[in-house]
């Protein structure tokens, strides 16, 4: 019989092989099959660190300052701080929240957590007192571990949660880096099974109150195959995922596909980000498969470029749809294309387009192998070939999708009506199977009758020079009920004023169909949640608002207020 380190091995072997086999890999992957006892930790990290000498983590700081860990290394460092946590009385089952920024402490304390059979909470370091306060609630935690200078937020925290610090803390915090001056742990054996809790994440949040998804032992360990296969990883790259601890893409990008994959995690920390000093460690440290959000990409062709890609083979786009201009940018510069993907913090990557495949400019790319990926006409709730809400056929029982919403029920069955998991994206898919983001089901409106989607119009947008970044939603309209109005944030150099208003309508004009037209545009910063996605909720919520007041707007531009761009 074959043990669960072999089926999983197996299992990533095979997406290995067909890594630029798109057609195959789709059609003969099979998930492992792993039920029983696992443990990801265990029976896989472990199994491929001990004595391995090869650099599993690798830190460098803004000072120029790094600092590299081996895999053997991690393993031991996680198997004393475990041994360290339950000598504490953390055991099997307790939520824990996991406040650290990318430092050492936080694969040590993954990885000790999940060998001890904790629920690890992850949680950025930029929440507040009440947020740390209200998610410690939610999740049920009994203890958090923090950095020294963030035990001031916890000042109203009573006896039921212990207090673990990196560092010291002052009174009522243990110090948990003390657990690496002991001589030795003993390894782990594996304490959990398949479908015991391992991961509670918050979710963004960018329509309602962040959702709290509850993964198991095997859908994040196991589903994440699919983002290991999107982003093309080999063993011995160098990888860098611009990704904040505390979200979901962090332990898709930064924890474990990289390890999945036998990689090393490259991490870079800075104050501010500088362009041309990310782009500088890329190439003194060879990265070889190099993963960021679009907001980092248009921020990123702003840069020169010219010196090259060093060591990239893999460059990749994931959080929010990118657009076609960014793709064009980075194949001019670098020679290499960004491949997009789909996917949430309830799944792994859905869709993507995979390493040696054609990408075309604004699709998500195809399902991924053993992603059940379908569309669903939203009203009727039958499949469709061409558009509809994009969704996972639950007759299998995809591996790679949340076990629930945690204390939400009726949430989670909503979120799994019909038969089907609901993302609550609308998309279209052509005839060889690239799929296209249209918007989310909140997002997309009508305007003179017609089905407007803010992203197409958003794309179009940010190919002018004046726009940095921009979040279309709709304005009520007398006459054709809704309007598209666009919320601009300017790049650097332009002024919000009469001359670049025009220009960027003008611009929308040429490029857009009728209906799509940008009627109204409004300079500023974007709402955004936490984790930095556009919360356009609440700019149609001030578009309603202001209608509903009669509110006359003085900082807006309107395609009627220029005798040129009426009609």
């Amino acid at each position: 019989m074959t043990t669960a380190h072999e089926r999983y091995r197996a299992a990533r072997d095979y997406l290995l092989e067909r890594r630029e086999e798109y057609d195959e890999a789709l059609a003969g992957f099979r998930w492992p099959d792993i039920t029983g006892p696992f443990n990801w930790a265990v029976d896989w990290f472990d199994a491929i660190a001990r004595d391995n000498d090869r650099r599993a983590l690798w830190l460098v700081e803004e000072d120029g300052s790094e600092s590299t860990y081996t895999f053997d290394e991690m393993a031991t460092r996680s198997d004393k701080l475990a041994a360290w946590l339950v000598e504490r009385g953390v055991g099997k089952g307790d939520p824990v929240l996991l406040m650290l920024g990318n430092q050492v402490e936080l694969w040590d304390s993954m990885l000790a957590l999940m060998k001890i059979g904790a629920v690890i909470a992850p949680t950025t370091v930029a929440l507040g007192a009440s947020d740390i306060k209200e998610r410690i609630e939610r999740a049920n935690a009994t203890g958090i571990i923090a950095n020294a200078a963030d035990a001031g937020k916890l000042y109203w925290a009573g006896s039921d949660v212990q207090l673990f610090s990196v560092g010291e803390a002052g009174e009522g915090w243990m110090d948990i880096t003390r657990a690496q001056d002991r001589d030795s742990a003993p390894a782990w054996t594996t304490q959990t099974d398949a479908g015991d809790p391992l991961l509670l994440y918050f979710t963004s949040g960018t329509t309602m109150k962040p959702k709290l998804v509850l993964h198991t032992q095997v859908s994040y360990p196991v589903g994440h195959f699919s983002t290991y296969y999107w982003l093309g990883i080999k063993p011995g790259d160098v990888h860098l995922a611009i990704a904040g601890p505390g979200w979901a893409k962090h332990a898709w990008s930064c924890f474990f596909s990289p390890w999945i994959g036998e990689a090393t995690i490259f991490a870079y920390n800075y104050s501010k980000f500088d362009a041309a000093a990310l782009l500088g460690q890329i190439r003194r440290c060879e990265v070889a498969t190099f993963c960021a959000p679009p907001t980092v990409w248009r921020m990123l062709i702003q840069a020169d470029l010219s010196e090259g890609p060093g060591c990239l083979r893999e460059v990749l786009s994931a959080g929010e749809p990118l657009n076609p201009e960014v793709i064009d940018q980075v194949r001019k510069g670098f020679g290499l294309t960004i491949r997009d993907a789909f996917g949430q913090t309830e799944t792994t990557c859905q869709v993507g387009n995979t390493p040696g495949q054609e990408v075309l400019p604004g699709s998500m790319g195809r399902p991924l192998p053993g992603v059940p990926v379908v569309l669903v006409d939203p009203l009727t709730g039958q499949e469709q070939s061409d558009e509809g809400e994009l969704c996972l056929d639950l007759s299998g029982r995809p591996v790679n999708l949340m076990a629930g919403y945690q204390d939400d029920p009726e949430r989670a069955d909503e979120s799994m009506a019909g038969g089907y998991y609901h993302t609550g994206d609308i998309a279209t898919r052509d005839e060889r199977g690239y799929i296209t983001f249209v918007g989310r089901t909140d997002d997309v409106f009508k305007a003179s009758d017609y089905k407007v989607s803010p992203f197409e119009l958003e794309s179009v947008l940010i190919e002018h020079p004046a726009v940095a970044e921009a979040a279309v939603v709709p304005a009520p309209d007398p006459v054709r009920l809704a309007v598209p109005k666009a919320y601009i944030m300017l790049a650097d150099g332009w002024a919000d004023d009469e001359k670049t208003a025009f220009s960027i309508l003008k611009h929308a004009r040429e490029g857009l169909a009728p209906f799509q037209r940008v009627r109204r545009i409004e300079f500023g910063e974007l709402p955004k949640t936490i984790s930095g996605k556009i919360r356009r909720v609440e700019l149609r919520e001030l578009e309603a608002t202001r209608a509903a007041a009669g509110q006359k707007i003085t900082t807006e531009w309107r395609d009627d207020m220029f005798p040129e761009l009426k009609g």
